[in-house]
């Protein structure tokens, strides 16, 4: 399959994401989060212990929860969206946009140093990761076609987040 199948594949609908249509074939390795690249850590059975079943899978194997299951999808409210697992702040409000997608979505992070990425080859094509930059919780996706002013669609599963309004 050559470019022609990765137009193909972004005609159909998939989002190729970040990572761009090239990366979709290159299969060398990519960078991976190691839990001793973190500022927090637990063990296994920690995580375990202080997430749910359906967050420990969420956040601690890469799992997705099902579209439009969370109630932070609808949150309007302004504050700061945190890191469940560490409590880390990831996004604000005020970057936060309806995508139609049924994750919350955010075009930006709070800052610079509140997420990590690494490419997810675990679909058909790659896609960037992204993760709490303090723990290395799994976050979701980013993806190319958000909202200006950054044009990026960070798609996020909300079992992942923890939501703090502002005091004002």
């Amino acid at each position: 399959m050559g470019l022609l199948g990765c137009t193909a594949l972004v005609g159909l609908g998939f989002g190729i994401g970040k990572v761009g249509a090239m990366g979709l074939f290159d299969q060398k390795k990519t960078s991976s989060k190691n839990e001793e690249e973190f500022a927090f850590t637990l063990s296994d059975a920690e995580w375990k212990t202080k997430l749910s079943p359906e967050a420990y899978h969420v956040m601690r194997e890469a799992g997705t929860e099902r579209s439009r299951t969370s109630p932070l999808n609808n949150e309007k409210r302004k504050g700061v969206f945190h890191c469940k697992g560490c409590d880390w702040e990831l996004f604000s409000s005020e970057a936060k946009f309806d995508s139609g997608t049924g994750w919350p979505s955010f075009y930006e992070p709070i800052n610079d140093k509140a997420i990590g990425t690494t490419v997810d080859r675990k679909l058909i094509y790659a896609r960037t990761e992204e993760h709490c930059a303090n723990c290395g919780s799994h976050l979701g996706h980013i993806f190319d076609d958000g909202p200006e002013p950054t044009g990026e669609r960070h798609c996020i599963n909300g079992i992942a987040l923890e939501f703090k309004p502002s005091e004002a």
